[in-house]
């Protein structure tokens, strides 16, 4: 079944949602902050994107200007950061099976439907 990491408040977030609920296939929404992703859950989103974990954090976030940018980082320590501060992972994500896009720009949502 197809996923959706999900942010309500996220207008990037809302098109991808809306582009899963008019393509009229099944799919599962995951409020990651609120059930936040595990350690394992997230290292295996990051495997799926074929990505460094570097590459999945919103380096704009207040969080991690002020805690961590410009800190030199392993990926465990990224991993760590964006399990335990959650708005750092960028969003959404969609996963369906082995394939995960981060929906930025929306339309990379529909190479994964």
């Amino acid at each position: 079944m197809i996923k959706i990491l999900h942010n309500n408040r996220c207008s990037k977030s809302r098109c991808g949602l809306e582009l899963l609920e008019e393509s009229g296939k099944p799919f599962e929404v995951i409020k990651y902050l609120e059930d936040t992703l595990s350690t394992q859950e997230l290292k295996g989103i990051i495997k799926l994107l074929n990505i460094k974990p570097i590459d999945l954090v919103r380096k704009n976030e207040a969080t991690w200007k002020t805690e961590f940018k410009n800190k030199n980082l392993t990926d465990d320590q990224i991993i760590d950061a964006m399990v335990k501060n959650p708005k750092l992972i960028e969003r959404p994500i969609v996963i369906n099976g082995n394939k995960a896009v981060i929906g930025r720009p929306t339309q990379k949502i529909s190479e994964i439907i």
